[in-house]
Formats: structure tokens, sequence, C-alpha cells
């Protein structure tokens, strides 16, 4: 067949709006990238956000546990005081004494308990954007 001739498209024939699967791989690849990074940038900013909240209430408790500290003296000096109108003042703050230990003693099981239930410090908004973006990837994927 010598005066037949085969085309084979270029790309004034196909279009320059095609782009090859390795430029669309390499595109998917990058756009991935930056998600990740952003994403990454996002659960920084709201890590540093919660971190500064977290520093500024502990020391808000800081300053109350001083303040609770000192009316808790005051308290523990007039329970002695009272006690020691009937008995010797050794004995008063012995008895007084007695019993802080045992309510801090509960305390302290209560506050196991608490940190025991709580959960871990993590951001919950950057996760769920992240599952967003994994889902979405997927049903790309998918057409």
């Amino acid at each position: 067949m010598i005066g037949s001739v085969r085309h084979r498209p270029d790309a004034t024939q196909t279009g320059k709006n095609h782009d090859t699967v390795a430029e669309l791989v390499k595109q998917a690849s990058e756009q991935l990238t930056d998600v990740v990074r952003s994403e990454m940038r996002l659960a920084q900013a709201e890590m540093k956000e919660k971190g500064k909240r977290a520093g500024f209430g502990g020391g808000m408790f800081g300053g109350a546990a001083i303040m609770g500290l000192l009316a808790l003296w005051s308290l523990v000096f007039a329970a002695i005081a009272g006690v020691a109108l009937v008995l010797p003042v050794w004995a008063a703050a012995l008895i007084i004494g007695g019993g802080l230990l045992l309510v801090a003693g509960v305390l302290a099981l209560a506050g196991k308990k608490q940190f025991g239930s709580a959960t871990p410090a993590k951001p919950e908004r950057t996760i769920d954007s992240v599952k967003a973006d994994v889902e979405a990837i997927k049903e790309g994927a998918h057409r």
C-alpha cells in the first residue's frame, strides 16, 4: 500500500488542553503536597492558639490557688484556735491537721480519676479537615 498514509495525532490536532498522564500525576502530587502543608500549618496555628489559652488559664488557676491557700491557712488557724478552747493547742493542731490530710487524700483520688478520663489534647478542627480532604481525594480518584 504505497499510497496509504497513517496519520498520528499531534499537538495541533488534539488541542493543547489535554495533559499527559504524567503531567496530571505531577499536578495531583503537587496539590496533595500543598494540601498536606496547609493542613500542617492549620494544626500548628490551632495548637498555638490552644496553648496560649491554656497558659493564660493556668496562670489564672495559679493565682486562684495562692489566694485559696491563704484563705485556707486563715481557716485552719481559726479552727485550731476554736478547738484549743477545749483541748491543748497541740491536740487541736493534730486533729485539724489529720482532717486536712483526709480531705487532701480524697481530692487527690478524685483528681486522678478526672485525669484518667480526660481526652488527649489534639487539633480537632484540623483532624476533621484532613478527613474531609481524604474523602474528597477518594471521590476524585473514583471518578
